[in-house]
């Protein structure tokens, strides 16, 4: 059974998704809402409520085959206004980098790495950000690539992510795994561009790393939503009215034209700030009828939480998304015990991982890779 390390671990979505047949050696959080929901659904024997700058080796059992790291991303988006590697939050990556160095000196360093984080890591900084991530790998002996996936592609919500998979210089990769050029499906045109600013030894060390397509989703927004939610209450008439109000005239004719369908039809809305035709910051609502919610986000930076808006002919209700529609949005499972607060179990969800798409990582890299690992151990034995 492989094992892992979870830093970051915020409520354990990673280990959702790789699942039952993986091993938690550790897992660690600084903060201790998150910790409380981790140890609810897997039990605090392995977690560790701590920065990950005062962990140190003797904190860290055994060599795990992977180590999985979702650093903090605010300071890779608008809202921590692109400080990027250097700033206080995402900048939290060198000190866990720092523990996998120490880790390397025990010869203790895992097999693989899996660091997720937003979009934004790739162009931060004009590129240097990602492109001082790679570097580091290589130094550390590590051959690595990227990919982008979108949740979209397993759950009814926008949400595209970058995963870099990191892979020991000695470790097998089975011809199976790697391409020898990107497949657009996986790997876009920014993270196209990114790995054209990498250094040439990052790019002598580079993977494209090959996934298959993944099936048709099953589900869609409507199929997620609770007529009696829990832990929300629908809006009043006003507060519906009011909603309304904040739509420009595009987003009004969407309302209408879902009227016209004759049909419950579900949409998320987000406020947004936006100038006005005389350059003024209004606030607006934005609705999207397409089957599928915005990217789910923390309070944090000043974003909003998401609506929903439910249109059934001419009767329009709207409410705020419940926490248990937002794990689901997640892919986490209906046994999924979330806080009692409202806000604290939409933080959770919006700063956590899509369940399925680690669980398809992991299924179609992490596991051929580290079996082709574990093929050769056996045959050298």
């Amino acid at each position: 059974m492989p094992s892992f390390y979870e830093f970051f671990a915020g409520g354990g979505m990673a280990r959702a998704g790789l699942g039952d047949g993986w091993r938690c050696l550790l897992a660690n959080d600084i903060d201790a809402k998150k910790a409380a929901s981790y140890a609810a659904n897997w039990g605090g024997e392995h977690l560790r409520v701590t920065s990950v700058g005062d962990l140190t080796p003797a904190d860290l059992p055994a060599r795990a085959d992977l180590a999985w790291a979702s650093f903090p991303c605010q300071d890779l988006s608008l809202a921590g206004e692109y400080a990027g590697l250097k700033g206080e939050r995402s900048g939290t990556f060198w000190l866990f980098w720092s523990l996998m160095k120490a880790l390397a000196a025990e010869q203790r360093a895992p097999s693989a790495i899996v660091l997720e984080n937003v979009c934004g890591a790739l162009t931060s900084h004009g590129g240097r950000d990602f492109a001082a991530i790679g570097a580091a790998l290589v130094d550390a002996g590590y051959r690595f690539g990227a990919l982008v996936a979108d949740a979209v592609r397993f759950v009814p919500q926008s949400r595209p992510r970058l995963f870099i998979v990191a892979v020991g210089g000695d470790h097998p990769v089975p011809d199976a795994l790697a391409l020898s050029a990107p497949d657009p499906l996986w790997h876009p045109s920014n993270l196209a561009g990114a790995y054209q600013k990498l250094s040439r030894a990052s790019k002598d060390a580079w993977i494209w790393w090959n996934l298959p397509a993944p099936p048709p989703r099953a589900a869609a927004f409507a199929d997620l939503i609770e007529d009696a939610p829990e832990g929300v209450a629908w809006h009043t008439h006003a507060e519906t009215a009011r909603l309304l109000s904040l739509m420009s005239a595009v987003n009004r004719r969407k309302v209408e034209q879902a009227k016209k369908l004759r049909r419950r039809v579900v949409g998320g809305v987000y406020r947004r700030t936006r100038l006005d035709e005389r350059g003024n910051r209004v606030q607006r609502a934005e609705v999207r009828f397409d089957d599928i919610a915005g990217c789910l986000r923390t309070p944090a930076g000043g974003s909003s939480r998401q609506s929903i808006l439910i249109v059934e002919g001419s009767k329009v209700r709207s409410r705020l998304l419940s926490a248990r529609e937002a794990a689901r949005l997640m892919g986490l499972p209906e046994s999924y015990r979330l806080p009692a607060n409202y806000n604290e179990a939409y933080h959770l969800a919006g700063d956590g991982l899509a369940v399925p798409v680690v669980r398809f990582l992991a299924e179609h890299i992490l596991e051929p890779l580290l079996a082709a690992g574990c093929a050769r151990d056996k045959e050298a034995a």
